[in-house]
């Protein structure tokens, strides 16, 4: 069989979801929303690599995200475009020649399961053509299930103007399965005829390559409203009681495992018994930057427009910066000065949040895991208040914890000080963690 490479779309923005982040990093169940997906495209034995679109100003978040998984199959985190179509053929673009298939699937679809995957990626192996040129229609498979429901054709005006028959009517999911010759001959094609599909099968289609349905799950819809979140977690919840919820562990444990942790008893106990984690350790971190009116500002993991940046180590997000000494300190650890040299030319303008994601394994090397953080913000400018819920989403994803565990307050100091004259920005952190 070709080799398979996959294309995980998180690139969208999901404004339907109400949330301040991308809908991909929400949390579902014990891990953000994308990690599903990824868990499932790295057990499919069929599958050989995959490659993660996210939105170009969500890069680095994403990458410090997935970091501390220690994934096997990911080849890359490639930006997306200004369409669905354009993040699809960007990801698909940058598998190499040597994928014969490629299979895109939304991240925005959590629940599929490795059978299914598996099933119609051999669907497709077994009914591709090698040849193109000589006139072979390929691969192509999407997963689809039955309508069930009477569906109605409704003009402007609220009026029914058609009911089709049901028979024969389907609902397309992910993932979508090609040749991927043929996939980007249909992405060329349309962005010459300036054609926008609703999904990539419509764009095969207008080749005139027969499209195979694959039957596919109702579980496998795809989240777009808080009430789909919901609904995703019941399954999820569903499915751990019969035993059906797939975990690769990983030396980090997966998102939010704190929550319900227990190691391997050491005191002589019998084999496989468990017995409860050790207690929790405290630390404290500071940090402050002067304005520099030549950088963005970040703060909490997250772009704050309209402010001068801070000058400093990385990107100088103080508040990452006191939080990362806060979680070392918990764990009797050197500080980020020691870790991350501010001399070394690897960590100019690096993203703090990568760095978080490092620290997060140098926990874990250590045997330990952050359970809370509390942050304090101290700047007379800009005001903050409109961005802590994007940086509680963001820190509790790097970190492995529910953003409900991450307390981040903004003051200022009526003026005093440095950061009263607007020079500045101080952060103080603390961090609790378990060994």
């Amino acid at each position: 069989m070709d080799k398979v490479g996959g294309v995980i779309l998180a690139a969208g923005r999901g404004e339907r979801m109400g949330a301040p982040v991308n809908k991909a990093f929400l949390p579902l169940g014990d891990r953000p929303l994308l990690l599903h997906s990824i868990i499932t495209f790295e057990a499919a034995a069929v599958v050989d690599a995959y490659i993660v679109v996210a939105p170009p100003e969500e890069m680095a978040f994403c990458r410090a995200l997935l970091a501390p998984y220690g994934l096997q199959k990911l080849v890359a985190v490639v930006p997306g475009g200004l369409s669905r179509q354009a993040s699809a053929a960007a990801g698909a673009q940058a598998l190499s020649e040597e994928f014969g298939l490629v299979a895109v699937h939304d991240a925005a679809r959590p629940l599929l399961s490795v059978e299914l995957l598996e099933g119609v990626v051999k669907r497709a192996a077994a009914a591709g053509c090698p040849d193109l040129r000589v006139g072979h229609p390929g691969a192509a498979v999407v997963v689809a299930v039955p309508v069930k429901d009477t569906v109605k054709m409704v003009d402007s005006s609220g009026i029914v103007r058609e009911t089709p028959v049901r028979d024969g009517l389907w609902i397309a999911q992910t993932p979508q399965v090609f040749q991927r010759d043929l996939l980007l001959r249909a992405y060329a094609e349309a962005e010459r005829d300036g054609f926008s599909g609703t999904d990539d099968a419509s764009l095969v289609e207008r080749l005139g390559v027969p499209v195979e349905v694959y039957r596919g799950s109702y579980d496998n819809f795809k989240v777009t409203t808080p009430e789909d979140l919901r609904i995703a977690q019941a399954i999820l919840g569903r499915r751990a009681g019969r035993g059906l919820v797939h975990d690769r562990p990983t030396p980090t444990g997966w998102w939010g495992a704190h929550n319900v942790r227990y190691a391997h008893n050491q005191d002589g106990a019998a084999p496989g018994s468990l017995a409860p984690v050790s207690p929790l350790r405290v630390g404290i971190g500071y940090d402050v930057h002067h304005f520099d009116s030549g950088r963005p500002l970040f703060l909490g993991g997250v772009k704050i427009p309209g402010s001068p940046g801070l000058a400093g180590h990385s990107d100088a997000d103080a508040a990452l910066h006191a939080l990362m000494d806060a979680c070392l300190g918990a764990a009797g650890l050197r500080d980020i000065g020691h870790h991350f040299p501010p001399g070394d030319p690897r960590w100019k303008d690096a993203p703090s949040l990568a760095l978080l994601a490092d620290v997060r394994s140098i926990l874990a090397a250590a045997g330990y895991m952050v359970s809370q953080v509390d942050l304090m913000i101290a700047a007379e400018t800009p005001r903050l208040a409109p961005y802590i819920d994007a940086m509680q989403q963001r820190i509790g994803a790097v970190l492995g914890i529910l953003p409900g565990n991450v307390g981040i307050k903004a003051t200022t100091t009526e003026g005093l000080g440095f950061v009263g004259r607007k020079e500045g920005i101080a952060a103080w952190a603390v961090a609790t963690v378990s060994g």
